[in-house]
């Protein structure tokens, strides 16, 4: 069965062997229903992804491959599903022999009846000629220069006609993948002598890439000087500073001063810019030439900028070894056989407790699980709210205290990195990572894949294809590609137009800084917008203001949302992007929808940040782990909206694609109870103290972030929120209940008191009485005069 690109393309999800959401037999009957009116070709798409999923989810992933070969698309299908398309198509032109066209077309069957037999019973179809046998192209994203260490280290795991894309830093390559504008990224993330590359191990959890490979690479430094030139003449060596480190002893034994640059590529590119007389050969050191510097970096580097090396394998120690490794969107253990060496690295976390890590790694020991790597690392600001959020919501709805973790977690957590020499899908593996879960309260695998430089799966195909088709031809060594659609995106700036300049418009124009911005408000904020290079424009010029924007952010509170947009000429506003950040969504989007024309791009958001506030309520303009909730709720230009949004994404701050419906219903009531909270809390109220808890200082944070913003913000968040009303009442119910359970605890203690002194007044007097008694019982009685003339005479 063969179709056209965009056709197969709607078989994504089948790929996958991810089902339709409503099954098979619904999907069906929809387009038999619907058929008349869709094309037959997408018609007998989803007809085919339909069976296919059927065969898939009975007789499981295995049975099912896709492939392109010779530059056609082509499916193999599971046993027995042509014949059943042969047959339901069969019987749907027969029930449909009146209508003028059948489901499917003469060319479809064609196709079908000149099927071949495939392997494991499945059938293909003979591939009609095609014009180009041209494989898809691969491209693999590294950090640095062209001709750096990495992409030697690419070229060495996958070949020389994989096309390398050099970009400026780590985190640059993970967005390339996770945006789908490169395949794979190899990133370095251990170095034998000088140890791990810790950023990239934060970058493996901030964005969700899988390791498909790995590779060691042998460093080895190349002395690079221009062509012909001697080598007694070199009085500098320029290189990155780990690299000069671990050439020292060579630099010293030939009296060469060691300067220090960005990158080792960069180096060999200053020397070959400063001969070609461009501007960045400027960027050399002071005192270093072409005639008297040398660079070191790799011999790719010496063959990409057209230097001579002098002498190669420089370093010191000849066991530098860098690991790298392949990441792409999609995992390969399910290519792994029982016959294939291969690790699985994970990252977990574990309570503050005793023997906490050594019941972990016993998951793994007592079922033979070998071990290749353990390693620890502070937990980041995103991950570590997130692990506060679950245990909030675990206390929440459990009543016991009687939990592995404490109510309140520490400011500083751990996370574990661990590889393991086993496949993911190995029956031990799953029984380890079942148990280690039970420990943990965060698990993830990072990725199962082959040990020891080796490719499988799609990776592997796809390089093979790409060695096959280019077999006799010569190699260029020139594979690369500069930029990348995004970074035309990233390096465009935007002009940007703040309507209202108050505390948080002041704020947002430091963040956005990067772009020409320009502010109007209806006082004079002159002063305010010089301090932070913002353009000023009176409330009277505002053609003037929205002359030539491409962004308008409406900053002002949101009960004045719809008065400033009826002062605004909405004419002037066609084709650009508005932007609202109002902390409710839906009042705002039903609002700029019917107010503006339809040629303007509308961008729903609430920044969750405010001035003054970061991460675990320290100051600064970073946006780690904040979360910035956006809708695309009318977009045209989507390259202007993303070059806007990728902004706050640089800054990490959290970005989640939200529809405003859904904001409101999850945020509405938590922000409204927030502020209420923060300002019941007056600043007399919260006296300073040399000494605190830090319940008390959670509550001075609250009250000072809640009281940077205005009543009218507030006042907006009680307006357009139908609960809040309910959320006053319920709060003064609740401080109702608290004042009768302490009017209650006093009178009862009160109470108590009485009682107690009435008891004891009792109490005293008896114990009074008892004393009389006893004063009473012990004094001796009086003696008669008849007895004492009795004892006086004495006895006859």
């Amino acid at each position: 069965l063969h179709a056209s690109t965009s056709t197969l393309d709607l078989l994504t999800p089948i790929r996958a062997c991810r089902p339709p959401l409503h099954g098979p037999p619904l999907l069906f009957d929809m387009m038999m229903h619907f058929h008349r009116r869709l094309p037959s070709a997408i018609v007998l798409t989803v007809l085919v992804a339909s069976i296919i999923t059927t065969h898939v989810m009975s007789e499981g992933p295995s049975r099912y491959l896709t492939s392109r070969t010779k530059g056609s698309n082509s499916i193999l299908l599971p046993k027995g599903a042509l014949s059943e398309i042969r047959s339901v198509i069969e019987s749907s032109s027969t029930a449909q022999s009146q209508q003028p066209s059948s489901i499917l077309s003469s060319s479809s069957s064609s196709i079908i009846s000149s099927s071949t037999p495939l392997r494991g019973g499945a059938t293909q179809t003979s591939a009609p000629a095609t014009s180009s046998s041209v494989p898809k192209p691969i491209r693999v994203a590294f950090q640095g220069e062209a001709g750096a260490y990495s992409e030697k280290s690419l070229r060495e795991l996958l070949g020389p006609n994989v096309i390398a894309v050099p970009r400026p830093n780590f985190e640059s390559c993970y967005r390339a993948v996770a945006s789908k504008e490169c395949d794979y990224a190899l990133m370095p993330i251990e170095n034998s002598l000088g140890g791990s590359i810790h950023e990239n191990y934060d970058l493996m959890l901030r964005y969700d890439l899988t390791i498909v490979a790995e590779h060691d690479f042998r460093v080895r430094h190349c002395l690079l000087t221009k062509p012909g030139m001697d080598v007694t003449k070199i009085k500098y060596a320029i290189s990155h500073s780990q690299a000069l480190s671990q050439c020292d002893n060579y630099l010293r034994a030939r009296g060469i001063t060691p300067l220090a640059t960005y990158d080792t590529a960069g180096s060999a590119k200053m020397i070959s810019s400063a001969l070609k007389g461009d501007a960045f050969g400027r960027e050399m050191p002071e005192g270093c030439t072409p005639d008297n510097t040398a660079a070191i970096a790799s011999d790719l580097a010496g063959l990409t900028f057209g230097l001579e090396c002098k002498q190669e394998g420089i370093e010191d120690d000849d066991s530098n070894f860098t690991r790298f490794l392949l990441l792409g969107r999609k995992g390969v253990a399910q290519h792994l056989n029982k016959k294939t060496p291969c690790k699985t690295s994970l990252v977990f976390t574990l309570p503050n407790s005793a023997g906490a890590l050594y019941k972990s790694l016993a998951c793994f020991s007592l079922r033979d699980i070998d071990m290749s790597k353990i390693e620890s690392r502070p937990m980041s600001a995103a991950l570590l709210n997130y692990l506060r959020f679950k245990n909030a919501v675990t206390y929440s709805k459990q009543a016991t205290s009687s939990q592995k973790y404490g109510k309140d977690l520490p400011r500083f957590r751990y996370l574990f990195y661990l590889d393991i020499l086993s496949s993911e899908l190995d029956e031990g593996v799953q029984n380890a990572l079942h148990h280690l879960r039970e420990q943990s309260d965060y698990c993830r695998v990072l990725g199962s894949y082959p040990a020891k430089s080796r490719l499988v799966g799609p990776v592997a195909e796809a390089v093979e294809a790409l060695n096959v088709a280019n077999a006799g031809k010569p190699s260029t060594g020139d594979l690369r590609l500069k930029k990348l659609p995004s970074d035309e995106d990233e390096a465009r700036q935007l002009k940007i137009g703040l309507i209202g300049y108050g505390k948080f418009g002041n704020y947002l124009s430091q963040q956005l800084s990067q772009h020409s911005v320009r502010c109007i408000d209806t006082l004079d904020k002159s002063k305010e917008a010089e301090e932070n290079n913002v353009e000023y424009y009176p409330n009277f010029d505002m053609t003037n203001f929205l002359q030539g924007l491409d962004v308008v952010i409406i900053t002002v509170p949101m009960i004045e949302l719809e008065e400033t947009l009826e002062s605004l000429p909405v004419d002037k506003l066609r084709n650009k992007l508005v932007v609202e950040v109002c902390p409710l969504n839906v009042y705002p989007k039903t609002v700029l929808t019917r107010m503006l024309p339809s040629e303007a791009d509308i961008l729903c958001t609430n920044p969750m940040f405010s001035p003054g506030m970061n991460v675990d309520g320290q100051s600064g303009k970073s946006l780690d782990g904040l979360p910035f909730v956006y809708e695309k709720v009318r977009i045209r230009d989507t390259s202007r909206a993303d070059s806007f949004l990728s902004t706050f994404e640089r800054a990490r701050a959290q970005m989640v694609e939200m529809a405003s419906e859904d904001h409101d219903a999850y945020v509405a009531d938590a922000e409204f109870v927030t502020h209420l909270t923060g300002r019941l809390l007056d600043r007399n109220l919260l006296p300073v103290t040399p000494v605190s808890s830090r319940e008390y200082a959670a509550l001075c944070d609250l009250a000072d972030l809640t009281g940077n913003d205005t009543f009218d913000l507030f006042y907006g968040m009680f307006k357009f929120n139908d609960r809040a009303k309910m959320l006053l009442d319920k709060m003064r119910d609740n401080l109702a209940s608290v004042e009768r359970k302490l009017a209650a605890k006093e009178a009862y203690l009160a109470a108590s008191a009485e009682m107690k002194n009435s008891e004891r007044q009792k109490l005293l007097a008896e114990c009074k009485m008892l004393l009389r008694e006893m004063a009473r019982s012990s004094a001796p009685a009086p003696v008669t005069e008849s007895k004492k003339d009795g004892e006086d005479k004495p006895s006859s």
